[in-house]
């Protein structure tokens, strides 16, 4: 059986190396695009549920566009699904990355001036100019500035992935949120993991079968180490403490481990599933 979380296909289309084995009208060579709004859901159906969300500048390959809506697979995950086909323009290869929680893109007047848009942490933008505190950035549509402490080149990774979910401290709960306006738990593990340079699914039970390497039940957990549960998971700071975007008091919060494991046990949604080490 095949996931569709990860399969660009669904019925009408699919994708051309697909040929034999899904059923489906058309198998269709995708065509790359950009987002180009501070973020977009990514659903389950044109009218479903959200799954996850998609940045500012994700690259995803189009393979069908219907009635204002694009069946699109992400390329930072594999994750498949429909959004509204005015968050995408032609793609404009990025350069940087933001590296803080969010950020504004001003007009080149500079910062006095009303921002031109918002930008969520990991968003990507082309940066043209780069010599001055302000940074120039090209997108579809436009140009701006954004200040130089604010980005990151992406081939500079931030190599502490507990460092990166500490940004998100008080951010409130989302089901499939990926920014600061709101995340969920396993939103706050992809962000952190991606900044870092570390491949990251978008949901935890695709997390927990592929994140760094699974930990036998006696090893200690350390920093990084990443925690499962049935349906959530948590960013480990040190042996006893972690950080998690979770349903309880629906905000991203640094709780004891031990603490956080009674508590899920005794609400009902069972015991530590799975424990896997980031850097082994």
């Amino acid at each position: 059986m095949t996931d569709r979380r990860q399969t660009p296909a669904n019925g009408r289309v699919a994708a051309a190396h697909l040929e034999g084995e899904v059923k489906a009208d058309r198998f269709v060579t995708p065509q790359p695009a950009q987002v180009i709004t501070f973020a977009v859901f990514l659903l389950a159906r044109p009218d479903g549920p959200r799954d996850r969300q998609l940045l500012f500048g994700d690259i995803v390959d189009v393979y069908e566009r219907r009635g204002g809506v694009a069946f699109v697979q992400s390329r930072k995950d594999g994750y498949c699904g429909y959004l509204d086909e005015a968050a995408l323009g032609p793609v404009i290869p990025p350069t940087h990355a933001v590296r803080v929680r969010q950020t504004h893109i001003y007009p080149q007047a500079g910062m006095k001036a009303a921002p031109l848009m918002r930008l969520p942490f990991n968003a990507r933008v082309s940066v043209s100019d780069d010599r001055s505190d302000w940074h120039a950035v090209n997108w579809h549509g436009g140009t701006g500035i954004v200040h130089r402490d604010h980005l990151r080149p992406v081939s500079a990774p931030l190599p502490d992935p507990a460092e990166t979910a500490a940004l998100f401290l008080g951010t409130p709960y989302l089901w499939a949120g990926n920014t600061g306006d709101g995340l969920d738990c396993s939103g706050l593990v992809q962000a952190a993991c991606l900044a870092a340079g570390i491949a990251c699914m978008g949901d935890s039970d695709q997390q927990a079968r592929t994140l760094g390497v699974p930990l036998g039940d006696n090893q200690p957990c350390q920093r990084n180490d990443v925690i499962f549960w049935a349906g959530h998971v948590a960013l480990a700071e040190d042996a006893d403490t972690m950080i998690h975007a979770t349903a309880f008091g629906m905000i991203t919060r640094r709780e004891p481990i031990a603490d956080a494991i009674a508590r899920i046990e005794a609400g009902g949604d069972g015991p530590v599933t799975m424990r896997r080490r980031l850097f082994p």
